[in-house]
Parts: C-alpha cells; structure tokens; sequence
C-alpha cells in the first residue's frame, strides 16, 4: 500500500513491518504464537487476550543480551537509539549471499554517523513459513558488520529473518543446529562446499553489531520498498522491558515532504 501524507501532521508514515499475529513465520524449531480469549463480549461483556510468544518473530529488535552475556538489555538501552534519522540502503542479493563492506560503502545515500541503517535486500518480498525464507537468505558479512560499527551506525536492520548467513546461525551447522536438516547438504550440492568450512563462527556478524552496543532489528518489511535508496526518521520503539532480550515493534519510516512539521518545545503555557 502506498504510505499518503496525513492531513493532520503533513507526515507520511511508512510501514515497515510484518504483520503480527496467528500463524505467521516463527524461527524455525520455535512454538507458534499462541492467542487465547481470556474473556469475551458474550461471556463477559469485555474482550481480552492471553499472548504466549517468543519476542523473536515478526519485525523485532535485538538488545545486546540476546547474544552477548552480560550485554545491556531492552530496557536499560537509551531511549534515543529508537527515533531518529538514516538511510535505507538498497542493496538486491539472492540466495545465500552475503552485504559486504564493499556494498555497503557503494550503496547510496551514503551512511551518516549516528545513522538507523535498514538494508533492503529483497528478501523481505519472500516472507512466508518456507525453507527458501529462512534457509536461502542472504546475511550481512562480517566485514560488512565491522563497517558499519566503525561508521557509527545507531541501530542495524535487515529484510531477512537473521542478521548472519543462515548457514552461520543455528538453522545451519552451528550451535544448537541444524535446524534446518537438510540445509548443510543442500548447501553442498548446490556450490560443491562444506558450510562448516565457508561459515565457521556462530552468528559472528551479529555479535559483533551487539558487542558494540549496535541494537539490530530483523524481518524488516511492509513497504520498505517504498523508501528503499531514500533518507528517512525512523520509529522502532520496544517495551521498556527489564532484562528483555528483544521485542517485537512496529518500525515505521517517518517523511516530512513540506519540511514544516516540528517537535514540540514543550511550553506550558
């Protein structure tokens, strides 16, 4: 859908994300997300839901916890690091390859210190319960990860459901994998190479984003086609949740096409 100008600000609102809900892609191995009518309208005369769910599915951001012992959680994060400005980098890859560093400083509008950068591969079009979404997508290389640290990138996305190569994650041969059985061999009956061999570290490029306190968010979607190659304000607020090690959000690019839209200064009277 096509993001409109809303009268009331002269902002166009931008969805980023995926929908949230019954049934949507879970990370491969994780329960589904379970919703229950605590109450109802019938019953009670009111509605309310009971939501059991892992934080990892859908559009959701990553605190340093996740992956990084003793890494700074969702909550003691500064506020600051969810709103601000960046870019959204368009930068097209098929199955399995990798963002290089190389990519990345090519890629215009150019990345700005301080910049929320979102990178749009165009695997964000394939969302679905399948193999080929979770298991063929690209990933940002580790190069690419240290680029955009020595940038000084605020928050890092990407339009896949992982941050690494999936081969370098659990649902390849990693810790706790494969989950994704039959994905190592695929692998090498594909390329004719080993995936231990050509990913021999676990998640290396997203830990390396957390250890430097970059939050990451994955499954980035909605139209982000829309504002791909183009300089936008981000929204991508989590709960503020003690000891949280992500959260589901609802990422939203922010335009001001007329230029006349402020903050408030907060004057009282």
């Amino acid at each position: 859908m096509r993001a409109a100008i809303e009268p009331g600000t002269g902002l166009t609102f931008v969805e980023l994300s995926h929908p949230w809900g019954h049934g949507i892609p879970v990370w491969p191995g994780d329960a589904d997300v379970r919703i229950e009518r605590a109450v109802t309208h019938a019953k009670d005369g009111v509605m309310a839901q009971r939501i059991t769910t892992t934080m990892h599915c859908s559009t959701h951001l990553n605190a340093p916890v996740h992956l990084v012992q003793r890494g700074a959680d969702i909550a003691s994060l500064p506020v600051d690091l969810f709103f601000g400005n960046g870019v959204v980098l368009d930068i097209p890859k098929q199955r399995w390859e990798l963002v290089s560093a190389a990519d990345l400083k090519a890629a215009r509008p150019a990345v700005q210190p301080g910049d929320i950068v979102l990178i749009n591969t165009g695997w964000h079009r394939k969302y679905a319960d399948s193999q080929e979404y979770f298991g063929l997508a690209p990933g940002l290389g580790v190069d690419a990860a240290q680029w955009l640290v020595d940038k000084g990138a605020r928050v890092v996305g990407i339009d896949a459901a992982a941050i690494d190569h999936p081969l370098a994650t659990s649902l390849g041969p990693q810790r706790n994998g494969p989950l994704m059985k039959r994905l190592p061999k695929l692998y090498a009956a594909v390329t004719g190479r080993d995936a231990k061999a050509d990913f021999p570290e676990w998640n290396p490029a997203h830990r390396l984003l957390l250890a430097n306190g970059i939050p990451t968010i994955e499954n980035v979607g909605g139209d982000l086609a829309e504002v791909s190659g183009r300089r936008c304000t981000f929204h991508a607020y989590p709960w503020r949740w003690k000891d949280g090690d992500g959260c589901i959000i609802r990422l939203m690019a922010i335009l001001d096409p007329g230029g006349g839209y402020r903050i408030e200064p907060g004057v009282s009277r």
